[in-house]
């Protein structure tokens, strides 16, 4: 009873996922587990290779959070786009001087500008998808992700349909979605997460890597 009591009450308090990220980097909070130690170190290090055997010289990011996980990233040029003001201000202070990286804010009030965002040969996706709770922002995301994106797109997240005891996160089995809607893009390779969870967030992850590539690319 008192679980439901406050998953209801969490609930309650919970406006929207933008104002959610904004609130809690605002307040001293960082990009989550998942940017940091053990989980941080696997997707660098899966990323990074990627990025060397496929030659990509530039990599656009939905969702890149206060920098953790870009700082142990080895990307030619990249930009990084997020919904929260205090994230992009941390990352263009955490990054001053380093002229391959630049940061974009994106307004939740103006969806559509998403669309008109630099291209680049790829297009990143880390532990963002199910923490898009309304359908229209993950509608207008996952659009977005690929209209920006050349030749590849790696996608870290969960594929499954769901609700989570935590208001900011909704899981999606957003594989079919790209399958119905982005025809001209083809799975890859999926790569099981290297810490899978086990009941406890700090020690595993429900995420696996998704590799899309354009079809003739």
């Amino acid at each position: 009873m008192m679980l439901g009591l406050k998953r209801l009450t969490a609930r309650a308090r919970f406006r929207d996922s933008g104002r959610y990220w904004e609130s809690r980097y605002a307040q001293g909070g960082d990009s989550g587990v998942g940017s940091h130690e053990r989980f941080a170190e696997f997707k660098a290090d899966m990323i990074n290779h990627f990025a060397r055997m496929h030659d990509i010289k530039s990599m656009v990011e939905l969702g890149c959070g206060d920098g953790a996980q870009l700082a142990l990233a080895a990307y030619p040029s990249y930009v990084g786009v997020d919904v929260s003001p205090t994230a992009i201000a941390l990352c263009r202070k955490r990054f001053a001087g380093d002229t391959t990286k630049s940061f974009l804010l994106h307004d939740p009030a103006r969806p559509a500008d998403l669309w008109e965002l630099p291209t680049a040969e790829l297009g990143l996706s880390l532990d963002v998808i199910f923490h898009l709770v309304e359908d229209a922002v993950f509608e207008n995301y996952m659009t977005a992700l690929f209209r920006a994106a050349t030749r590849f797109v790696i996608i870290y997240s969960s594929d499954m349909t769901g609700e989570s005891e935590s208001p900011h996160v909704r899981h999606r089995a957003f594989t079919r979605w790209v399958e119905q809607r982005m025809v001209e893009w083809e799975l890859l390779e999926w790569i099981p997460n290297r810490y899978p969870y086990e009941g406890d967030y700090r020690t595993g992850s429900f995420s696996d890597f998704f590799i899309y590539r354009k079809a003739g690319r």
